[in-house]
């Protein structure tokens, strides 16, 4: 027997709430979209606790939100979730975001057996302008759950 394996938005949020970190679950981020072919689309609300003077948004908090894309972009190319740890995390800040929102869609560019590599573009809500571009590798550590 072939087991089907579902993984869209409502099990991506549950596996968010069970295994993600409380200081990365009180980012506030939300799953958009997923899509088999190993896209995620997060978004992640901008408020005081992670804005710097100005208000724009802090780096770690960026780096933080993309990370989290590329988990959800391989689980959506993978089936369903696997542990997985990241090995490179490669961020560019184009410009600085200072929005209501920031939007985050990570790709998979390449899953391997032992590794997958992908991309993730932070822009602000409504815009399509890129404010963060990142580069990943992650090792993947387990199959999928």
């Amino acid at each position: 027997m072939v087991r089907v394996m579902t993984f869209d938005v409502a099990a991506a949020r549950d596996i968010l709430t069970a295994k993600f970190a409380p200081w990365v679950l009180d980012l506030g981020i939300e799953i958009v979209d997923l899509d088999k072919a190993g896209l995620a689309i997060l978004q992640m609300p901008v408020n005081s606790r992670i804005s710097r003077d100005g208000g724009t948004v802090c780096g770690q908090a960026s780096m933080a939100l993309a990370d989290t894309a590329m988990v959800f972009a391989v689980a959506a190319a993978s089936g369903g979730y696997r542990a997985m740890t990241t090995v490179t995390q490669t961020t560019n800040f184009v410009r600085a975001l200072a929005c209501r929102s920031v939007l985050a869609r990570g790709r998979v560019v390449k899953l391997g057996r032992t590794l997958a590599f992908g991309e993730v573009v932070l822009s602000p809500e409504g815009s399509d302008e890129i404010a963060v571009q990142v580069a990943t590798t992650y090792a993947l550590l387990g199959p999928v759950e």
